[in-house]
């Protein structure tokens, strides 16, 4: 009975994060598509039609709102999405790819392009009432994308997928805009202004730092009230909305807070030291990262598969079919999508490149940028979002675009498929990632090692010494030896992080030369406790605090073979795929996701037990 209740809680726990990953979220996106599907062409698709119908609303005294259920979804539950679409986008340019001014461009290069060909190439097509839906091609759906690539990209893609979503950042950007610009009409002045003051409102409390996500949660709902009055889409309110909700990185301080704070509530439990710790946690990361991580996952899995039933469903009986083919509509739609995002963005990657104007990230090479650009081509959520706009969805110009959008869905897949097929067997792309494998490996004659030289298990930890968060700094290096003894070795190789930390070359320079006097594990634990004061003063200070000889650590210091030590460290790096610190590698293998000491210990477990996997998305 007890091993049934094991293995059911196992196959709970695969199934819950088989639905958090990209694939999973797409298939319920997929079957919410067929389901749709499969209803509007039954025998109750008369029910599936009056059901979107139907009126919903409610009264606050003297003000309310009432709406079909389709204009609910549409207008209201999608907002969320695009919510979540701004809250991505201010989070790549607060500590993200955005950051980067040769990844921002590049991909602002390739995103307008996505953009322009598609819609020129629908105009091309396309006459008469049928130009009025050229918005159906300018966007993709991101969490068809990324499930298509999950499936049919290369074995290992996490750098494309870092692409393609900085890609999808300026795709969805415009697109939302073009939405709130062209596809918005009555405009009513008062609920206009209205919403202006909320947006201000907003700004005002991002610049205050306001932790709390309640103020912010009021304002937007006051905000989606009076957008929706205003007769502009909705959707552009939520995306600025997003945009406007901080976001930072994790402040070290704030966490050395909420453990001071966990620490008084484990000493004396009660309600009101429970509430301080929540408010400590809440106040150690950005109200962005909060909202980001609460709505991420029923929008993956309810919103937007609700959006996909109501509005995927067409009737594809009655000659719609012959009808669709012969369609200038449909043809725009799926040329628009398939030929147009395919180009767009493959050809103005080449072009970037070739000239200067950005750079691929390591590892993403030219047969995988496009497979990628063919998977933009799945357009679906902004597709028949703007065609009911556009054209309304049971029109006869709606439902052929519609089924314009299903089919360039399968083209897309199937010719993103075939490049990355040719690209792994002409160009050896067979991974867009960074390198997974430490290079070179542990040398006991050159790295340092505490523990056993020939222990069973290896945790290799890329260090900067002014990084907040790595092992020596929290602690975790302690519990993990607690936890392993001498089954374990330890292994630390420096990266400086120069364009962020001032000092940290310094100071790997000065634990090298420490080294050179045998004493590099002692200095290592003393300046993680003095990592705010790293001037060359404050570490001859420390070499003198330890003993060692100052004149020779500071002619060492300035030698031409400590800075080559160190040297060879950065380039390991940069070869076995190390970006940031702290960057684990377990037996060889480099951690992704959390690196926690939990997380280390369960990764050094099934690394002993030769059953460690990584899952590089």
């Amino acid at each position: 009975m007890r091993q049934q209740v094991h293995e059911a809680h196992g196959m709970k726990d695969r199934v819950a994060f088989f639905l958090r990953r990209e694939s999973g979220s797409a298939v319920v996106l997929a079957a919410a598509t067929v389901v749709a599907l499969v209803w509007a062409n039954s025998p109750a698709s008369a029910d599936y039609f009056a059901l979107w119908q139907r009126e919903a609303g409610f009264y606050l005294g003297s003000v309310g709102m009432h709406m079909s259920l389709h204009h609910w979804i549409n207008d209201g539950l999608m907002v969320v999405f695009f919510f979540l679409v701004g809250l991505e986008v201010r989070q790549e340019f607060a500590h993200g790819s955005l950051r980067d001014p040769a990844r921002a461009s590049i991909a602002l290069v390739a995103g307008v392009a996505g953009v322009i060909l598609p819609a020129l190439i629908y105009l091309l097509v396309v006459g008469g009432d049928g130009v009025k839906g050229w918005g159906a091609v300018v966007g993709t759906d991101t969490a068809f994308m990324l499930g298509a690539l999950a499936i049919v990209g290369p074995r290992l893609s996490g750098q494309l997928r870092v692409f393609l979503l900085t890609l999808t950042v300026v795709d969805d950007f415009l697109a939302v805009s073009i939405i709130g610009v062209v596809y918005s009409e009555d405009i009513r002045l008062v609920p206009l202004l209205v919403s202006l003051a909320c947006l201000v409102a907003l700004w005002l409390l991002g610049r205050s730092r306001q932790w709390r996500a309640t103020p912010y949660l009021l304002i937007i709902v006051v905000l989606w009230f009076s957008t929706v009055e205003s007769g502009i889409h909705a959707s552009l309110a939520g995306m600025v909305a997003g945009l406007l909700v901080p976001a930072y990185p994790t402040q070290r301080h704030k966490v050395v807070e909420a453990k001071q704070l966990f620490r008084d509530f484990w000493q004396s439990p009660s309600a009101a030291s429970g509430r301080e710790v929540a408010r400590g946690l809440a106040k150690g990361t950005a109200v962005n990262e909060r909202l980001h991580e609460d709505l991420r996952l029923p929008t993956a899995l309810l919103v937007v598969p609700l959006f996909a039933l109501a509005n995927a469903g067409v009737d594809l009986r009655g000659g719609l079919l012959s009808d669709a083919v012969g369609s200038s509509v449909t043809w725009g739609v799926v040329l628009g999508l398939v030929l147009g995002k395919f180009l767009g963005i493959g050809l103005a990657t080449v072009a970037a490149v070739r000239f200067g104007v950005g750079r691929l990230p390591q590892g993403v090479g030219m047969g995988s940028v496009f497979g990628g650009a063919a998977l933009s081509g799945m357009g679906f959520t902004v597709s028949l979002l703007i065609i009911g706009l556009a054209f309304g969805t049971t029109s006869e110009l709606g439902r052929q675009a519609t089924v314009g959008v299903l089919a360039a869905m399968v083209l897309a897949a199937l010719l993103g498929w075939a490049i990355f097929r040719v690209a792994a067997a002409r160009w050896g792309e067979d991974t867009a990632d960074l390198p997974m494998v430490l290079s070179p490996p542990v040398d006991p004659e050159v790295d340092h090692i505490r523990g056993p030289e020939d222990a069973q298990l290896t945790l290799v930890e890329f260090v900067d010494f002014e990084c907040a968060f790595c092992a020596h700094a929290t602690g975790g290096w302690e519990d993990l030896h607690a936890r392993f003894g001498d089954d374990l070795r330890y292994v630390v190789r420096h990266l400086p992080l120069t364009d962020e930390h001032p000092h940290a070359l310094l100071a790997a320079k000065a634990a090298e030369a420490a080294a050179r006097q045998q004493m590099f594990w002692p200095w290592l634990d003393l300046v993680f406790t003095r990592q705010t004061d790293l001037e060359r003063a404050d570490l001859i200070a420390y070499a003198r605090e330890l003993g060692l000889d100052v004149a020779r650590f500071t002619k060492d210091l300035d030698s031409a073979e400590v800075e080559a030590r160190v040297e060879r460290d950065v380039l390991s790096a940069g070869s076995s795929g190390a970006r940031a610190t702290p960057t684990f590698f377990i037996d060889g293998c480099r951690n992704v996701g959390a690196y926690d000491a939990r997380a280390l210990s369960a990764g050094l477990e099934h690394s002993r037990r030769g059953t460690r996997t990584q899952d590089p998305v």
